[in-house]
């Protein structure tokens, strides 16, 4: 019995070492830390200075801005992060190390991911704190700590991409990989700008994608709309992801 304690607090000293190296290897990485972190704020703060005051359905549209910004934002983080760490490990013969190393590789794994969670709080919080500081944020405190929970539990499954495309390309091409599925996905399903502005394809393509049920998830605790469509759908792409992640993993080992 002590010995499976002490190996249960062995286990937690690893992990946590672990994450707090992936937690300074996100700021030592330079175009994670741009395109995951500073770039999402810096998009809200422009959008928010231009277009925040104006009313969106009787609340400003500064503050949906942090649903569907929050929810790039976020998406952002846990896409670049884990699968660019993966990636680099890979590169460098660091994760064929661990494969055969006394930390099981699953520490590793759910660490990278653990560790991009506080930089998604950290963005949305940012993005709140831009909002407030333009005169732009009009949600009540309780609200936005939902829209905080639901972006943060709800990016989960974009880390699992993110961790199936790092065991199946190098650093430099999971980038590009990476960002080509971000941008996109990202105007498409209208979270940079209003999808009743956008052409109607836009419209008919963003129900199928996984970034906009996250923020129409997150504009609904603002709104209190519909949401068990958007769960149902982020559960099942949560479970896509995961596979993907898996037989990738054991496509890189192999």
């Amino acid at each position: 019995m002590n010995a499976q304690v002490s190996g249960q607090i062995s286990l937690g000293k690893v992990f946590g070492v672990e994450v707090s190296d992936e937690l300074r290897g996100i700021v030592r990485e330079p175009a994670a830390l741009f395109f995951s972190v500073l770039m999402p704020v810096g998009f809200f703060a422009l959008f928010v200075s231009l277009f925040g005051k104006f009313s969106e359905g009787g609340m400003s549209a500064g503050t949906t801005m942090i649903a569907t910004f929050g929810a790039f934002g976020v998406i952002s983080v846990v896409l670049m992060n884990p699968g660019l760490g993966v990636a680099a490990d890979r590169d460098r013969g660091w994760l064929r190390a661990k494969q055969v190393s006394a930390v099981p590789i699953s520490v590793t794994l759910v660490a990278k991911v653990v560790a991009a969670l506080p930089y998604a709080a950290g963005v949305l919080i940012a993005m709140t704190a831009t909002a407030a500081v333009s005169g732009a944020l009009t949600a009540p405190l309780p609200a936005l700590l939902r829209v905080l929970v639901v972006l943060v539990a709800g990016a989960l499954p974009f880390a699992m991409l993110s961790l199936a495309i790092g065991f199946q390309v190098g650093p430099g091409a999971g980038a590009a990989v990476l960002n080509a599925l971000l941008i996109p996905t990202s105007v498409v399903s209208g979270l940079w700008m209003p999808l009743e502005i956008m052409p109607a394809f836009f419209r008919d393509v963003a129900v199928f994608l996984p970034n906009y049920h996250l923020a129409e998830l997150a504009r609904a605790q603002l709104t209190g709309g519909p949401v068990l469509s958007h769960v149902l759908y982020l559960i099942g792409f949560a479970i896509v992801a995961s596979v993907l992640a898996a037989v990738s993993y054991r496509h890189a080992r192999s």
